[in-house]
Formats: structure tokens, C-alpha cells, sequence
């Protein structure tokens, strides 16, 4: 007998549906998947046999079941198969009786004693489900809070493979889980830091006020314990709030990568991802023999913090600069490309030298010429022009430091950023750009024209500094942003001022 039910495969951040088609017949006993699985898939006939019988059910020793997952030319990955396809050896061998599988998609892990285990990618399969017209999915019981975001879709959450069964045999007895709306989540989001804990450095917070207000990437550079890292952790909390749909998106990403969080729903916060400088290429933008998202795709919409820059591999960073220009990272392989979303934040921070203490007015470094120059040269000249804001952070004194005061809060700092991105969305209202820092050479162009008082003084600058073409359309798209920030129609003359002051490092250490 041949029985059917609906499943889906993951391919880059979306699910694609997979017809589980299980045929039985009478013969030598066998037990055969085929349509193009990998070996965690081959081992779900193990698997699948030992839960069935763990299960109360029969497995024939004297039958033979032909698995097919269609469309055949597509790479099946990963366990999620083995709940649909012990569904569907149940079905044809008519042990149970499904009222309407066309309505399910099914997805789920088996262990050998029946029970149902997590598995990643529920929410884009549930997403996936609701594009095809299903009905309900049958999920494992740990995955049940994400799937419930996703609204016309019902969802039953199973923690056996009998009550997978029960549930379409007897779908009217069955109670899926209560929905959730995606924006009384999003009201639940809150960060463990704030802006308010930083003492001092005021030159550094505005820096930070203008990259969050315009999507810029910034580097840092200060000696060890000057407050870097405490700055960029906190970035994500002056970052306007999540959109419903970015929120959507970018749990999507965590959870076919399987991090996201114990039941949760959503990714409710920016991202703010901080990998170490011994990370491969592949870790930090994407790949490896089975293709998975990077840390440039997990900081989607969120920021992406590089300590120490030097100190990552030469391969890795300028593997980042197609990603930090186009916004996504493009993996090939021998039977198709995946394309994942990588729009962020890039934040770096690095030394002023090996030791730490060039420039430090108060502690002498310890390194040569040469050794500096080396340092500085691990960075190249295309990366470091793909970054906008350039900033010194100097060590606090001690008075800074103890100043029992409190800073401005990330909400007082977030409204600021919010009209500001308000008055980009307007500006951009029609394209895929979305924030200043996004915009092409074309709509800097046409975007930020200059009055003669402020083309004078890039052009000065230029002529002083020796900027390239790259770093002119920075300046100019920074100063958009600080002009949106004080709600200005033109890009004025201490716009360009404060803007070309963020590119001072290329002159004094790089030039």
C-alpha cells in the first residue's frame, strides 16, 4: 500500500516542501530511502523501525518499504525526516487510519525508544507549510513556541511518535497550541546592558548615535581597557526596534542554525554577534561541505564585532568585503547556490599598535617602526574603506570613571536614531535601500548634493588626506546621516566638518 504525507528541506534560510511518499508491499524484508538523502537520512529506516516498535505499533519483518523524498533533485538534510516518514510506514501498512494528511506538514527527529526530539528549521517549514495551503503541522513538542508565531497555520506540538499518530487519526480530538502574535512579543524585548552605563567618552557615543542612526560601519581603535568592547555591546540597544517582519526574518536565520533560544518564539533583540579571531573563513561567512549561515549571516540586522582586528586570519577579512558591500554572502557548490542575507552593523576594534600604548600620552610603547607598520598592514586598504567612521577611544581617567553620574539612557538615544531612520525610510521609500549606509554611488549622488562653502572643504580635505573615491561617497553618506539626525533637509557645512573627522585615522596611521 502506498501512503503520502508532506514534509519540507531546508535550502539557505527558506523550507521547501518534500512529498514523503512510503510504499509497502509483501516481500523479502527491506528498508530503502531514496531522493537524494545524506547519511543522516539514510540512518532514519534504523531509527524509524526501532520507534515503531517502541511505540506499541508493528514492524513486519517480511515486508519491504520503499521511502521516496520528491523531488528527487533536491538534497534531503539532517533527522527532520523521520517523523513523516515513520507517519508514513504507519499509513500504508494501515496500522493507522489518517483522516486527511493532505492538510499536515510533518516534521520531526525520532529516538529508538518512539519519542520526538527537536530539530532545527521549524519556523521557515511552518512558513513554508502556510505558502502551500496547509492547514496544520505536527512538530516536535520543543519546537512548538516558534511555530505558533506564524499566523493560519495551526500547530500541534507532539512529544511521541503515538501521539503524532493520535493526532492524525483523530485530528478532531487533537488541541493545537494557542497562536501568538508577533507583536506582543516584540513588546517582551529587552537588553541586559544600556548606554547609560558608559562613563565618559561622549566623542565615542556620538559616533555610535550616527552609525546606528545610518547603518555605517565603524572601527575603533584605543589601548587595551579603554571601553571598546563595553561600547560595541551596547550598540545594539541604541538600534531601532524590530519590525515584526525583520523579526520574522531574522529567527528564521537562528533557527535553522539551531540557536535559537529554549522556548522562544522569536529573536526579539538585535543580533550582536562577537566571534573569536581564530574563527575559519567558513565560520565567519559561510560554507563548509554542508553549507551553513556564518556569523556575518547570524548579525543580520544587528551588528557584527570584530576585537581585535588584526589578529583575524588575512583570508577571513577579506572574505567580509564582499558581504559588508553587498549584504549578502553568495555560497556555491556542485548542485546549487545559496544566498544568505548578511545587512549589518560591522563594528571592529583593534590596538594602535602591538603593545597597545602608541599615542598613550602617559604609557610609553614598547614597539618599533616596523612592528607598527606590520600591524597596521594586516588591515588592507579595501577593507578599511568599506568603513565609514573611524574613532579614537583613549583611555578614562580616573575621576571619568568614578563619577557616580549616569549616562544617557539607550531609549533617549534610540528616539534620536528612530526619527532619523524614519526620515531614510521616506527617503528610500520604493528601492531595497532601507538606511543611508546602504546607498549606492548613484543615489549619493543624487542624494547629498553639496552648497559651495561644504564642496570646498571636501575637496580640501581630499587634497590633505588623499582619500580614495570609495572613501568620498563615506564622508558624504555619514554626513546624511548627521544632518537627519538635527532633521535637516541640506547637508550643511559642519555636516562635512564632523563627517571628515571620521576619516582622520586614514591619514595618521594608515597614510
Amino acid at each position: 500500500m502506498l501512503a503520502q504525507l508532506d514534509s519540507a528541506a531546508i535550502v539557505g534560510i527558506e523550507a521547501r516542501p518534500v512529498r514523503v511518499q512510503v510504499d509497502f508491499t509483501i516481500g523479502l524484508a527491506s528498508f530503502v530511502v531514496v531522493g537524494l538523502p545524506d547519511a543522516a537520512v539514510r540512518e532514519s529506516a534504523h531509527r524509524v523501525e526501532s520507534a515503531i516498535r517502541n511505540s506499541n505499533f508493528k514492524f513486519g519483518r517480511s515486508g519491504n518499504v520503499v521511502v521516496n523524498l520528491a523531488p528527487a533533485d533536491l538534497k534531503k538534510e539532517g533527522p527532520a525526516f523521520d517523523l513523516p516518514i515513520a507517519l508514513g510506514v504507519l499509513a500504508a501498512t494501515e496500522q493507522i487510519k489518517p483522516q486527511s494528511v493532505d492538510d499536515f506538514m510533518v516534521v520531526g527527529e525520532l529516538s529508538l525508544d518512539g519519542g520526538v526530539r527537536p530539530v532545527a528549521g521549524v519556523l521557515p517549514t511552518v512558513l513554508a507549510a502556510r505558502r502551500a495551503g496547509k492547514k496544520a503541522v505536527i512538530v516536535p513538542a520543543a519546537n512548538g513556541a516558534e511555530a505558533t508565531v506564524v499566523e493560519g497555520v495551526a500547530v500541534y506540538a507532539v512529544e511521541s511518535l503515538y501521539q503524532a499518530a493520535q493526532v492524525l487519526e483523530h485530528r478532531d480530538g487533537a488541541e493545537p497550541l494557542i497562536p501568538q502574535r508577533l507583536e506582543t512579543v516584540l513588546t517582551d524585548a529587552t537588553y541586559d546592558v544600556d548606554f547609560s552605563e558608559v562613563k565618559g567618552q561622549a566623542h565615542v557615543k556620538r559616533a555610535l548615535e550616527i552609525v546606528a542612526a545610518g547603518g555605517h560601519n565603524l572601527i575603533m581603535i584605543g589601548p587595551p581597557g579603554a571601553g571598546k568592547t563595553m561600547l560595541a555591546r551596547r550598540l545594539p540597544t541604541i538600534l531601532p526596534a524590530f519590525t515584526p517582519d525583520e523579526a520574522l526574518e531574522v529567527s528564521q536565520i537562528y533557527s535553522i542554525a539551531g540557536l535559537l533560544p529554549a522556548a522562544s518564539s522569536l529573536v526579539t533583540t538585535r543580533p550582536f554577534r562577537a566571534p573569536h579571531h581564530t574563527i575559519s573563513t567558513a565560520g565567519l561567512v559561510g560554507g563548509g561541505s554542508i553549507p551553513r549561515p556564518g556569523e556575518v549571516t547570524l548579525g543580520h540586522l544587528g551588528v557584527l564585532f570584530l576585537d581585535e582586528l588584526p589578529e583575524f586570519h588575512r583570508d577571513a577579512l577579506e572574505a567580509l568585503r564582499q558581504p559588508v558591500e553587498d549584504g549578502h554572502v553568495v555560497i556555491s557548490r556542485a548542485l546549487a547556490s545559496l544566498r544568505y542575507p548578511a545587512k549589518l552593523v560591522l563594528v571592529a576594534a583593534m590596538n594602535p599598535c602591538p603593545c597597545g600604548y602608541f599615542g598613550d600620552p602617559e604609557r610609553e610603547c614598547s614597539c618599533s617602526f616596523g612592528q607598527i607598520r606590520r600591524y597596521h598592514k594586516r588591515i588592507s586598504g579595501p577593507l578599511l574603506d568599506r568603513i565609514d567612521i573611524h574613532i579614537e577611544v583613549p583611555r578614562l581617567p580616573a575621576r571619568e570613571i568614578m563619577d557616580p553620574g549616569d549616562g544617557e539612557p539607550s531609549a533617549s538615544v534610540r528616539a534620536r536614531v528612530a526619527k532619523a531612520r524614519q526620515m531614510q525610510r521616506q527617503r528610500f521609500a520604493g528601492t531595497r535601500v532601507f538606511c543611508n549606509g546602504q546607498m549606492s554611488a548613484r543615489q549619493v549622488q543624487q542624494l547629498c548634493p553639496l552648497g559651495a562653502e561644504a564642496q570646498a572643504l571636501l575637496r580640501l580635505a581630499f587634497d590633505r588626506m588623499h582619500l580614495s573615491a570609495r572613501a568620498h561617497h563615506r564622508i558624504l553618506k555619514v554626513a546624511r546621516t548627521i544632518a537627519d539626525l538635527e532633521r535637516a533637509a541640506e547637508i550643511e557645512v559642519a555636516h562635512i566638518a564632523e563627517a571628515i573627522q571620521y576619516r582622520s585615522l586614514d591619514r595618521k596611521l594608515w597614510g
